[in-house]
């Protein structure tokens, strides 16, 4: 809305150019999501407290967590609002990239929210029926590659996509490319909730690999970037840059109540929304491979709960002591914010890497 508003007074005053660069907005949005995850934290805390939307602790899980038990939950609302808040205030609302990321996430955010729903309030302990949340989640990939299809956000946008390690070379996915979306946002969706089981740990690597995103949306929409890095360039993909700023802004001041030890938990409300919206995001800038990399440790966790599944069904023996693998080091011995902070390095390292590929071709 600001973009709307004070680019065009330019011609009244030159200052309002700023609002041209994506760069200024970008750290408007961040600057912008910080306050309002920092003025709303409390609030909302204050409102789950009173309403008794409390976490509850499986008996399964390490018994060092019980203590966490009557932590307020669904902490991702302080989220969802200080990125989507943002991003309608700093972002060119008639770009499309900008139309699809949000409705993304608000999507995801709502499927996640009547999970934490069902479990807070409801007290049902397993929350949304399985394959009602992934009903929700394939319905959702349905219609983005629909509408990517149908609707594509700039005039080259196709089914092909960025080899990593390789120049001018793409890999074109023709009639696989919606179960393709299905997959990316089912999977990082899922993976970024199974990480979210540590005081700070997802919401601190959900900072780094959106700081890392903003870096590849800002390069996939600039001409002479991508030409010169020989990567696909997409008109208009660069305004989603200010989408992930608004992301490292939230992750940030929702990180000041989720630190060991927490005060809120963002439950399925916020590592759905924002799991989806980085498997979006991979999708919308042509990085779906590079989503691996920059998302390794949820990749890890990911895999060691359907390694430990498989393993269990199949032989009757465990891989690891606990899955996902954050418990698995709790219960090797490594305090929880050892295990956090180790985790985190192991992101900022994956975030790096990433950028890095882009040069190495």
């Amino acid at each position: 809305m600001l973009y709307h508003l004070l680019y065009p007074l330019t011609k009244v005053f030159i200052l309002f150019n700023l609002f041209r660069y994506i760069t200024f907005r970008t750290a408007g949005a961040t600057l912008t999501a910080l306050l309002i995850s920092l003025i709303l934290g409390p609030i909302i805390i204050r409102k789950l407290k009173d309403r008794k939307v409390c976490e509850k602790i499986r008996d399964e899980g390490p018994s060092t967590h019980k203590v966490k038990e009557g932590t307020p939950t669904m902490g991702g609302i302080i989220i969802l609002f200080s990125v989507v808040i943002p991003t309608l205030l700093w972002a060119d609302l008639t770009n499309l990239y900008i139309r699809l990321i949000l409705l993304v996430t608000v999507w995801m955010g709502l499927l996640g929210f009547m999970d934490d729903y069902l479990k807070a309030i409801k007290h049902q302990p397993r929350g949304m029926v399985g394959r009602k949340k992934l009903a929700g989640q394939v319905a959702l990939g349905v219609l983005l590659g629909l509408l990517l299809r149908v609707f594509p956000p700039s005039s080259n946008f196709n089914t092909a996509s960025d080899i990593l390690f390789f120049k001018n070379y793409f890999v074109n996915f023709g009639i696989f490319y919606i179960p393709l979306v299905i997959l990316v946002i089912t999977g990082a969706s899922n993976a970024v909730n199974l990480t979210d089981g540590l005081d700070g740990l997802a919401i601190g690597l959900i900072g780094l690999c959106a700081f890392a995103f903003a870096g590849l949306c800002y390069i996939t929409g600039r001409v002479d970037f991508s030409h010169y890095l020989s990567i696909i360039y997409l008109e208009g993909a660069g305004e989603l840059t200010i989408f992930c700023g608004a992301v490292v802004g939230a992750a940030l001041g929702f990180l000041w109540f989720n630190t060991y030890p927490a005060q809120v938990f963002m439950g399925d409300t916020g590592a759905l929304a924002l799991g989806g919206a980085f498997g979006a995001l991979s999708i919308l800038i042509k990085k779906e491979m590079l989503l691996l990399i920059v998302g390794g440790v949820f990749v890890a966790e990911a895999l060691s709960v359907i390694i430990q599944v498989f393993v269990f069904q199949t032989w009757g023996k465990r891989v690891f002591r606990m899955a996902p693998l954050h418990h698995h080091f709790e219960l090797s011995g490594w305090k929880e914010p050892q295990v956090v902070v180790r985790f985190w390095i192991a992101g900022a390292i994956l975030a790096l890497l990433t950028l890095s590929t882009l040069k190495i071709r």
